[in-house]
């Protein structure tokens, strides 16, 4: 029997704060979209007190006064994320990273290895990651992702944070599993379904191969033999690197100052290069955006001869597009950079007329940034400019 497990961190936004934040635990905290516009995160005290997700803030502020809101930090959450899905591959060399704060787990055969039983190893894991990184997790067992995932959702409802479903229960836990429930229904296939009288997963999986191809497609013949506990999709562990890594944010004021914009940008370019080194890539094409403050947005790129991942390459080419797009009688509300067309180093291909020298020195600078910062914290290193 193959055993798959989805580790599904706990509102994870709102526990990423808590982490960095200990005042905020046990407080019923909300965290907010881009610009604060609505609510994309709530702990268990604000879910209890009503708040709902997707409220925007201007009302969610007057509702529910009492609760504390807080901007989002996405890249703070990149890098917990990637701190919980390091400690998965330490327990399973398969782990399936499915979303920033779900990732699918193989755990067949691991209970020799740890001698306990699949939902100790379960427990285990979670205690691990709460120890070590500081965040909850629920997890879900069973044979199938769709299983598992319908198992990591109960999981959130249980006292031990764990829930397991075996394949002596599968059918029994279809029963009371409502259509809804199911991973990859929505609404469409929800009103669907329930007008052919389908109201449960069992009523699912009584249903002929054929009816669902018909009517659903392959999609949902797939997904009747996963809740049978029929493995169709197993866990993979490639990761697709982004075909390119954008970063850009609003500034506090609206401004035509050149070294402001600059600073700006030169901070977008470190979390930038930071990231894809992060993700062992470097960038083929360089391209700087200037949104104006009537949101018109201008735009200038240049494909390098060869990919780089340095901060201080790319920014002296990001100056250069920036003075082709940039207009002193212009006044701006956000600029960015994008990184695009990026080459994994794996695969990276040699340039004849290279300086293998200087790009060992750079090399060698970026590793010293990167450890400066894992050893000091994020933006030790500030990248500044010639005026």
């Amino acid at each position: 029997m193959e055993v798959v497990a989805l580790v599904d961190c706990d509102s994870f936004f709102v526990s990423c704060e808590q982490k960095v934040n200990p005042e905020l635990r046990d407080k019923p905290v909300c965290v907010l979209s881009n610009k604060d516009g609505c609510v994309i995160s709530r702990s268990k005290e604000a879910k209890e007190m009503g708040v709902r997700m997707g409220q925007p803030y201007f009302l969610a502020k007057v509702e529910f006064p009492q609760a504390v809101y807080v901007s989002s930090h996405h890249e703070l959450y990149g890098e917990i994320s990637n701190e919980v899905m390091s400690l998965l591959r330490e327990f399973s060399p398969k782990v399936q990273v499915y979303s920033i704060d779900e990732a699918f787990i193989e755990l067949t055969g691991l209970k020799r290895l740890y001698k306990k039983n699949y939902f100790d190893l379960a427990i285990y894991i979670r205690e691990k990651i709460k120890e070590r990184i500081g965040i909850p997790v629920s997890i879900g067992i069973s044979s199938t992702k769709t299983l598992a995932k319908l198992a990591s959702d109960k999981a959130k409802m249980s006292d031990e944070g764990v829930y397991m479903i075996a394949n002596k229960k599968i059918h029994s836990e279809l029963k009371k599993t409502s259509i809804e429930e199911i991973w990859g229904i929505g609404k469409k296939l929800t009103v669907l379904f329930k007008k052919s009288g389908i109201l449960s997963a069992a009523d699912l999986v009584a249903k002929e191969d054929a009816w669902l191809d018909e009517k659903v497609g392959i999609h949902g013949v797939e997904m009747k033999h996963e809740l049978l506990g029929e493995i169709i999709s197993p866990v993979i562990n490639e990761e697709k690197p982004p075909k390119s890594v954008q970063k850009t944010s609003a500034f506090g004021i609206f401004t035509s100052d050149l070294d402001f914009i600059k600073n700006q940008l030169n901070y977008h370019i470190h979390s930038a290069c930071r990231k894809i080194r992060r993700i062992d890539c470097k960038a083929q094409t360089v391209a700087v955006m200037l949104r104006t403050k009537d949101f018109r947005v201008v735009y200038e790129k240049k494909c390098l001869p060869v990919p780089t991942d340095s901060e201080l390459e790319i920014s002296d080419i990001a100056f250069l597009l920036l003075d082709k797009i940039y207009s002193p009688q212009v006044v701006y509300r956000s600029a960015g950079i994008i990184l695009d067309d990026l080459k994994s180093n794996i695969v990276q291909q040699l340039f004849l007329f290279s300086d293998d020298i200087l790009e060992t020195k750079k090399e060698k600078l970026v590793k010293c940034f990167d450890r400066l910062e894992a050893k000091f914290g994020k933006d030790i290193i500030q990248i500044g400019f010639i005026k």
